[in-house]
């Protein structure tokens, strides 16, 4: 919990890839929630110019400034060059959503010093240690 603690604490600009403009999404659902909770959220989707008000990014590399946290709602088997556009950009961490795993990308984030989490809902972790009073 430590890990997810100091994410959550030490980040203000999330770049969410994979975000919908469906409200009844995941993504949607999750990028809501964090922006109710003060982060700058950012979406990146290719096909939309314009997600929950805010500019919507192509990719990574098109953000204007720097980036905290990359949160990927993406297959699993998509998650390698969203995590080397992440290290490009100098991202601070990567967040892989509630059933999004890659070992090995995961593994070439944290060769270049980027602190990986998989497989956990930012939103979900956040309203944990928030009802526990931690964060």
């Amino acid at each position: 919990m430590d890990k997810l603690k100091e994410i959550l604490e030490n980040s203000t600009r999330v770049a969410v890839v994979g975000l919908s403009p469906k409200p009844e999404r995941p993504s949607n659902d999750v990028a809501r929630y964090l922006m109710q909770q003060g982060y700058d959220i950012i979406p990146v989707n290719p096909g939309h110019q314009e997600i929950l008000g805010k500019v919507c990014y192509p990719d990574l590399k098109e953000i204007p400034g720097p980036v905290d946290v990359v949160e990927i709602f993406r297959r699993s088997e998509a998650v390698m060059p969203i995590v080397e556009d992440a290290i490009a950009i100098g991202a601070k961490y990567i967040w892989m959503q509630e059933g999004v795993f890659n070992a090995e990308a995961a593994v070439l984030a944290e060769q270049h010093g980027i602190p990986v989490v998989m497989d956990q809902c930012m939103k979900a972790v956040h309203f944990r240690l928030r009802a526990k009073g931690e964060i």
